[in-house]
């Protein structure tokens, strides 16, 4: 099984390590309280309890939870947030879908306009992108103390039992895609297993890639989704670049 591409594990790995940035908090709030319209109560409401289970990964106060959860629900008030979803090119020609919830589209679309031209990228049309990319569950992990699992090998086997369609591994981190249906299996299976969840839920991945094989366009592409994503109504990044090994491990 090969790997979708190792651009996703490098940025859960940086993401990781860069817990700094107070907007962690309030991207998780919002998306708990979008997830929360639908219904207040996690064991009812599948796309709440991935929510809530992603934020506590990341460390976020039950406080902001539960605010976040009242927001959704009308028992707090506050303004209405849409999802959006934007295209660009960033460098070396990557395309980029960049998911964002906001009270106030004609802002956001100002200043997520602003930092892709300021990084050398190019707005685009979302068709012109979205054809790129599929929606695929995606969790990613690493291994604990208590894990039962002796090597990769074995693992990957038994998450094909569980719906695995792809499984790659970088720095100790490992990355499981699967169908929309499949990615909750997946889940609870590595956390029954000895393994940490770092994140899991529905994502784009890439069906076409664009090859990033020199570590200047990397850095700049690096440093492309970082000022976008530095954009408070801007929730996640994804690009279609497939970094090589070399490249990757300069990163």
């Amino acid at each position: 099984m090969s790997g979708h591409s190792k651009w996703h594990n490098i940025r859960v790995k940086k993401t990781a390590q860069d817990k700094l940035r107070g907007k962690i908090y309030t991207r998780h709030a919002r998306l708990i309280e979008m997830a929360a319209r639908t219904g207040g109560d996690p064991g009812m409401n599948p796309s709440l309890r991935v929510a809530i289970d992603n934020a506590k990964a990341e460390n976020v106060p039950n406080a902001n939870i539960d605010r976040a959860i009242k927001k959704g629900t009308g028992e707090l008030k506050g303004e209405q947030m849409a999802e959006i979803v934007y295209a660009a090119y960033g460098p070396g020609g990557v395309a980029c879908l960049i998911e964002c919830i906001t009270d106030n589209k004609n802002r956001t679309l100002s200043n997520v306009k602003a930092a892709i031209s300021r990084h050398g990228g190019n707005f685009a049309e979302s068709g012109s992108v979205m054809w790129m990319f599929a929606r695929k569950g995606i969790v990613s992990a690493r291994k604990n103390s208590e894990s039962r699992i002796l090597n990769l090998e074995e693992l990957e086997l038994e998450l094909i039992d569980f719906g695995a369609e792809d499984f790659e591994e970088h720095d100790g981190i490992i990355t499981v895609t699967t169908d929309g249906a499949n990615w909750t299996k997946v889940r609870d299976f590595l956390k029954a297993n000895g393994y940490d969840v770092l994140e899991a839920g529905l994502k784009y991945v890439p069906t076409q890639k664009q090859a990033v094989n020199d570590l200047e366009t990397a850095q700049k592409l690096m440093g492309f989704m970082e000022a976008v994503e530095e954009d408070d109504d801007v929730t996640e990044v994804h690009t279609n670049a497939d970094i090589s090994e070399e490249i990757a491990g300069q990163l």
